[in-house]
């Protein structure tokens, strides 16, 4: 046998010896048969079993059009799609019995569709992909594959569902980087809820004074720019939505009812469904955000004070200074000081998602400026300080694993005047045996999470529409 091949990029021959046999059954349609050579060639095959394994390398690696480049680059020519083929054709890896599966959802096409990957928690491998996340899927999947002890998962009640009626007696763990993710959120919004008290409480002059005619105009000026975050855009909208949504739903009208009325979402519509009143919703706008001017404010006040009152040469200043926002957030912040005369810089009061991290930051993790700003926070407002200290005790609870606190815990948090705070408590209520469960044992879902991200660099080395099947032997098969 003659064969022709390249080495290196050179024109090579391989001369092999083989037998061939004759059939002397007449019937067959194959007359003669050519002996294989095991580990060199295989019947009908166009390459070698280990160029073959190379290239199912390559494209679990790199899938397609990069695999295909690479593979030239190393002197074989190859097309995408044959690398495709191979994946496709790869048998997907022995299974077993799980008996600590972690279970968790990643976006196919981000708001469209989500499929599911589940994690032996031993072996941190994915054992399966689910091409959806519903909870009749999931129950399929468990019934069919018994023996899992323990489950961990996330907060999702589809997967929560789904391991109660498949797998009844296995225990439930909520991971614990989602209940502090969780946590974090209402932190979040307990803080933009009272921002206003910090506000209001830098806004007053430190030396307790009679009340002269500048402090009366500069307490104008502050309440001015309120009044402008009121009258915002996002302010008037959610204050139409909140009057359109509550006017429903004091008719005993349903939340879907009303999402499909009013063309919301519904999770929208639930937010604003449960909301007790309108200030709870705008308290995040009239905290506000960050913005390009914060660290210049100090700057202009200074000059305005000393005359400077045109808003083009101090815009030119600012830029000078570093400033590269626009000349309209300049004007509009010195409109309010020009109408009711010149105003000393006022203390600025940090935004709300740095006060969120100085809360929920290990105070170890705090430099001495941010422990100092965090203190004379707490002292300002009693329901941050009371937040703060549900905080830290949540977070000794869940890095100690004292799951047996909880109760406590919630209890504690339900004494106090935080709204916020109390919708995460109800949650946890919920799925009261998981959170306790991941409170206490040592499960948790971070090789899931790891496997998500994966999931997530894999996505974007598919071109056009793959499949789904392509995608599932990459993420149990690749390395």
């Amino acid at each position: 046998m003659l064969a022709d091949t390249a080495i290196a990029g050179r024109s090579s021959y391989v001369f092999l010896h083989v037998r061939r046999f004759l059939c002397s059954n007449t019937g067959c349609d194959r007359r003669t048969f050519v002996e294989q050579i095991d580990g060199l060639t295989k019947a009908y095959a166009r390459t070698t079993p280990l160029l073959r394994e190379i290239l199912e390398k390559i494209a679990l690696a790199l899938a397609g059009r990069a695999g295909a480049r690479l593979a030239s680059t190393l002197g074989v020519s190859v097309g995408r799609s044959t690398l495709l083929r191979l994946v496709r054709a790869l048998p997907d890896p022995p299974g077993g019995v799980v008996t600590v599966l972690g279970i968790d959802d990643f976006a196919l096409r981000r708001r469209h569709r989500y499929g599911t990957v589940l994690i032996d928690m031993a072996t941190h491998r994915p054992v399966d992909v689910l091409a959806d996340r519903t909870t009749d899927t999931v129950v399929e999947w468990l019934r069919t594959h018994p023996g899992a002890q323990v489950i961990c998962r996330d907060r999702a009640g589809a997967y929560a569902e789904a391991a109660r009626k498949g797998a009844p007696e296995a225990i439930e763990v909520a991971d614990r980087w989602h209940l502090w993710h969780n946590l974090a959120e209402v932190v979040e919004k307990t803080v933009a809820a009272h921002h206003h008290c910090l506000r209001q409480v830098a806004a007053e002059p430190e030396v307790a004074t009679t009340r002269t005619a500048s402090e009366l105009l500069r307490q104008a000026a502050f309440q001015m720019q309120d009044t402008r975050k009121d009258a915002s855009v996002l302010a008037v909208r959610t204050k139409n939505r909140f009057e359109a949504v509550t006017t429903l739903k004091n008719e005993g009208v349903g939340i879907r009812t009303i999402a499909r009325q009013l063309g919301l979402a519904r999770g929208t519509v639930r937010r604003f469904y449960s909301a007790s009143s309108v200030d709870e919703l705008l308290s995040a706008p009239r905290a506000g955000r960050p913005t390009l001017l914060d660290d210049f404010t100090a700057h202009l006040h200074e000059r305005f004070n000393d005359g400077c009152t045109s808003a083009v040469v101090l815009y030119e200043e600012l830029r000078v200074l570093g400033y590269h926002g626009s000349y309209g957030t300049v004007r509009d912040y010195l409109r309010p000081l020009r109408a009711f005369g010149a105003a000393p810089a006022k203390k600025r009061v940090p935004k709300v998602r740095r006060i969120t991290s100085w809360i929920l930051r290990h105070p170890d993790n705090l430099t001495d400026d941010e422990q100092i700003g965090l203190k004379q926070i707490l002292a300002s407002c009693p329901h941050l300080e009371a937040t703060a200290g549900h905080v830290k005790s949540f977070a000794e609870m869940l890095t100690g694993l004292f799951g047996k606190q909880v109760n406590l815990w919630m209890s504690a948090v339900s004494a106090d005047d935080l709204p916020h705070l109390h919708r995460f408590v109800r949650g946890l209520d919920t799925d009261h045996a998981a959170v306790r469960n991941g409170l206490t044992l040592p499960y948790g879902s971070g090789a899931v999470e790891g496997h998500v991200n994966r999931i997530k660099m894999l996505k974007r080395q598919m071109y056009g529409r793959a499949g789904f099947d392509l995608l599932r032997k990459r993420i149990l098969l690749s390395d």
